[in-house]
């Protein structure tokens, strides 16, 4: 099974999946640690969102965690990605695709291994 989205920075990484609502790289991560407020770590995990939430500090906190080794190793979004996410993913070098249609939320849960490519195609291994 799989989706196509948008290519914003293009790359081919595979990982377990990490699902949130959204994502704020300020205030929902901890750029110590990689970890959410409940706990989870974002850390060589591919973030599935339905939506990011931008904050200016945000690529700083991304880009802090991928000099510490803790960063995502992908960011895929139903909606289309805010200014200030590709900022970070541009910064920090790592593969954001957005605009996936609605049902990959329904089947792109934790711990779900998948693919990401280049043109944007989401494959579950």
């Amino acid at each position: 099974m799989g989706f196509r989205g948008r290519p914003v920075v293009p790359g081919d990484v595979e990982g377990f999946v990490l699902r949130v609502e959204s994502i704020s790289f300020y205030g929902d991560v901890d750029s110590e640690s990689g970890r959410l407020y409940d706990g989870r770590s974002v850390s060589g995990r591919v973030v599935v969102a339905e939506k990011s939430r931008g904050s200016t500090v945000g690529p700083y906190i991304l880009y802090a965690l991928k000099e510490r080794g803790l960063a995502p190793k992908a960011i895929l979004l139903v909606s289309r990605s805010d200014p200030v996410l590709v900022a970070g993913a541009v910064l920090s070098n790592i593969v954001l695709v957005d605009s996936l249609p609605g049902e990959a939320l329904e089947v792109l849960r934790d711990g779900v291994l998948v693919r990401v490519y280049g043109d944007g195609s989401v494959v579950i291994v």
